[in-house]
């Protein structure tokens, strides 16, 4: 199984999201470290990843080629990250036929209504334990 642990700016949300699913899942779990920014990737990269890729033709690239897709929401989304994640890395995310399990943190001009305010590590800690059970289903 091939991972995407996607992230931007500077990397902080992927690398707590490597580390814990570096722990948690089999090492023969393939995690790939896209970033929209070299900074990014290599954090991730630092954090755990087994390969790593920046930029937008990294992402469009591998988008369709992994089983599973995690990060913030806002990589679905057009110039998000200050406008690091380009319109064409967006539409190859949310086109990708993997699994996409997503944490809810958006800026900006989109409020996402009916979720509760929970702390970042306790979303990290969910989103951690749907891969785990993805990956035992896959």
């Amino acid at each position: 199984m091939r991972i995407a642990v996607v992230d931007g700016q500077g990397g902080g949300i992927g690398k707590h999201i490597m580390e814990r699913l570096r722990r948690e899942l089999p090492e023969d779990v393939e995690i790939l470290a896209l970033g929209t920014n070299a900074l990014a990737t290599s954090v991730m990269l630092r954090a755990g990843a087994n390969e790593g890729a920046t930029g937008e033709n990294a992402v469009i690239y591998n988008a369709p080629r992994v089983d599973l897709i995690v990060g913030p929401l806002s990589i679905l989304f057009p110039n998000a990250m200050m406008g690091e994640l380009t319109p064409a890395m967006a539409m190859a995310l949310a086109a990708s036929p993997a699994k996409k399990i997503l944490l809810p943190l958006v800026r900006g001009a989109v409020e996402l209504v009916g979720l509760r305010a929970e702390p970042l590590p306790h979303l990290i800690e969910e989103l951690v334990q749907r891969v785990k059970e993805y990956v035992e289903k896959f």
